[in-house]
């Protein structure tokens, strides 16, 4: 699905100044993927980037059940540092929105991983697309990245893309009781690079 830029105003952070840009199909869209752009960004440069799925439990409840509150937090550390660029994409679980990744958690809770659950569920292990991602970048006028992720399939995403990945940056995020066995799963079964 086609989108481009509807919106752009400033917004002052506990991270710094950003310019959220709003991306959609139309100005109908009441949840528009979001561009969160330093405003010390500039176009002749590699780009620091954050691909970032949405995920209400973590980033906004801080759930420990996950590490994406964490990453989300890292990350806008990191782009406030570099002047780069998050893009905060409208794919909850995975691709599979709230409501499903809720029943997830209740499969999750019965003994099953992440992985596991989503396919219990008759859904992909993770159903997100990036395409909507290449299409804001290249809107934004970025051509080559630096991209914060620990995920090969997010790199994967960016070959004959038009845009050039110059360089992975990890996102280390410390474990702890309650996300241990989920962060494994993401080593295990998802092929997530988590160390360094």
């Amino acid at each position: 699905m086609p989108v481009h830029q509807i919106t752009s105003t400033k917004l002052p952070t506990d991270f710094g100044l950003f310019n959220i840009v709003t991306f959609a199909k139309d100005d109908q869209n009441p949840m528009p993927n979001i561009a969160l752009v330093h405003e010390g960004f500039e176009k002749n440069r590699d780009t620091v980037v954050r691909l970032h799925s949405e995920c209400l439990t973590g980033d906004l409840f801080a759930s420990q059940r996950c590490d994406c509150g964490a990453q989300l937090n890292k990350s806008l550390e990191i782009i406030a540092k570099e002047k780069g660029v998050l893009l905060y994409l409208r794919q909850e679980g995975r691709g599979i929105g709230l409501i499903n990744k809720m029943k997830a958690y209740n499969a999750q809770d019965e003994g099953m991983d992440t992985f596991d659950a989503n396919v219990h569920l008759g859904f992909e292990p993770d159903a997100r697309d990036y395409s909507i991602a290449i299409q804001m970048l290249k809107s934004l006028g970025i051509s080559k990245i630096k991209l914060l992720t620990n995920n090969p399939e997010k790199m994967g995403a960016f070959k004959n893309s038009g845009i050039e990945l110059v360089e992975r940056l990890p996102i280390v995020i410390e474990a702890n009781e309650q996300n241990k066995s989920y962060l494994d799963t993401k080593v295990e079964k998802f092929g997530h690079l988590l160390k360094s």
